[in-house]
């Protein structure tokens, strides 16, 4: 092995290491992460994980970006196992929910409230999207299917017209109230998971949480117009 490669390879391993350990400060101190802390835990001086990255900001950014693919990945391989539209929109949900409860710290950090002073880069756009797309697809292939129909309440207005225009840019040959249906069943999919996670089911459902997930994604699947 070249020095070079040698070094990347040092290099690669540490900087999975800073973010481990900064992982673990997420679950203590939320996204309040201070890199002296962190390089106190790595046992170095705080100047030589500057090395790796210049800011708390910067390995935010990493932390979030891992996450995004981390959950979209998990969702993408659930749904590429299901047999119609209806059973890969809700493996995906059962996905999305299983890996925020085995993570709900980083759960939190990419759904939760905004970190104070934070301002995500542009390369955070495309990982936080991948749930989002993966639902698109789904109520695409639906939709060409012949297995969603069109809701009995319909968008009108200004946001109608919108919808409208980004059908045209970013699905081309689809009715702009898919893309509205797409909108409303991620968040549908989040607001479900960050209410169990933040304590809101507490008390109101105590039993079987993922039978009630699981009324929720076909709920939100029936409001977008799925079909079994």
């Amino acid at each position: 092995m070249s020095a070079a490669n040698l070094r990347a390879r040092v290099r690669a391993e540490m900087t999975e290491e800073i973010k481990t350990v900064a992982r673990r400060h997420l679950a203590t101190d939320g996204a309040n992460l201070s890199l002296r802390a962190v390089a106190r835990d790595l046992a170095m001086a705080s100047s030589a994980v500057y090395r790796y990255f210049a800011s708390r900001d910067e390995l935010l950014t990493a932390l979030i970006i891992d996450a995004y693919d981390a959950v979209g990945e998990r969702a993408e391989q659930a749904a590429g196992r299901g047999a119609t539209p209806l059973a890969k929109w809700l493996a995906a949900g059962h996905a999305v929910r299983d890996w925020a409860l085995e993570h709900p710290h980083e759960w939190a950090l990419i759904y939760g409230s905004p970190v104070p002073g934070y301002q995500a880069p542009q390369n955070t756009v495309v990982p936080a999207t991948r749930v989002l797309l993966l639902l698109g697809a789904t109520l695409a292939e639906a939709y060409h299917a012949g297995q969603l129909t069109e809701p009995a309440t319909t968008t009108t207005g200004g946001y109608a017209d919108e919808l409208t225009e980004l059908a045209a840019t970013y699905y081309p040959g689809l009715p702009g109230w898919v893309v509205g249906a797409t909108i409303s069943g991620f968040f549908h999919l989040c607001g479900a998971i960050s209410s169990e996670l933040f304590g809101q089911l507490n008390h109101s459902v105590d039993g079987d949480r993922r039978g009630f997930f699981e009324f929720q994604m076909r709920g939100a699947g029936r409001l977008a117009g799925l079909v079994g």
